[in-house]
């Protein structure tokens, strides 16, 4: 995928790790510009430096309503343009219902589904304008499959499988791409609530893929041909019963 982005600007949300951090690195990696997207600024520090002029940092905290409605303005101030937006910053609740923090169900919800929305509506007038762009969200097996043991975020990938497909209807026609990544267990952070056996399990039948798996993915989807739009791609560790 060399140079395939080349000229290209990105902003990725939740940069500093995990999927967003190997999505950036590939991102650099084919050519672009990436804006990394984080409110952990010593990790983004330390990222950037490594990356080089190609990695931009913006601390930003997307819980925090004000914060988050500086997106665009912000990217558009270090970076000039945006030509695709990976919203992957996200969170996890694991386990029964019953048990859940009702504090942790409103800011997962908040991140995962509220945040996500208006990331979106935040950079879609520039990329109308434009007429071109590709939005690309991470979202996950869950949204397609009604997860026992994670309700609450299965819930909320189940509302980001319904947004990217009917936001991709009200735009495609304008030039603008919308996609969803939806892998199933990724070796980060995120798995850190996963209920303990259930992890147990999973790392001993081999049934965790890497983020780098979902970041091919997402590179794969962003270097189609215009005319095509990868609309979701489900991205399952070959050992995953699901």
């Amino acid at each position: 995928m060399t140079n395939e982005l080349t000229g290209k600007v990105a902003a990725v949300t939740g940069a500093a790790s995990g999927i967003g951090m190997a999505t950036v690195r590939a991102m650099i990696e084919a050519g672009a510009r990436v804006v990394l997207i984080d409110r952990n600024e010593a990790a983004l520090a330390a990222i950037c430096e490594e990356l080089g002029d190609a990695a931009i940092p913006l601390v930003i905290d997307l819980l925090d309503p004000q914060d988050c409605a500086t997106l665009l303005s912000r990217v558009l101030e270090k970076a000039g343009r945006l030509d695709i937006f990976h919203a992957n910053a996200g969170s996890y609740i694991g386990g029964d219902l019953i048990d859940a923090d009702p504090d942790a169900i409103d800011r997962m919800v908040s991140l995962n589904v509220s945040v996500v929305m208006k990331n979106v509506q935040n950079v879609l007038p520039h990329m109308l304008e434009r007429g071109t762009g590709d939005i690309v969200v991470t979202s996950s097996v869950a949204g397609h499959f009604p997860v026992p043991w994670e309700p609450v975020y299965a819930s909320s990938k189940w509302a980001m499988t319904s947004f990217v497909q009917t936001v991709r209807r009200q735009v495609f026609k304008h030039g603008i791409r919308v996609s969803a990544v939806s892998p199933g267990p990724v070796n980060s952070a995120l798995l850190a609530d996963w209920p303990e056996e259930n992890l147990r399990k999973a790392k001993e039948s081999g049934s965790i893929i890497e983020p780098t798996d979902v970041s091919d993915a997402i590179m794969y989807i962003l270097t189609r041909p215009r005319n095509v739009t990868i609309r979701d791609m489900v991205v399952l560790p070959s050992n995953f019963d699901m």
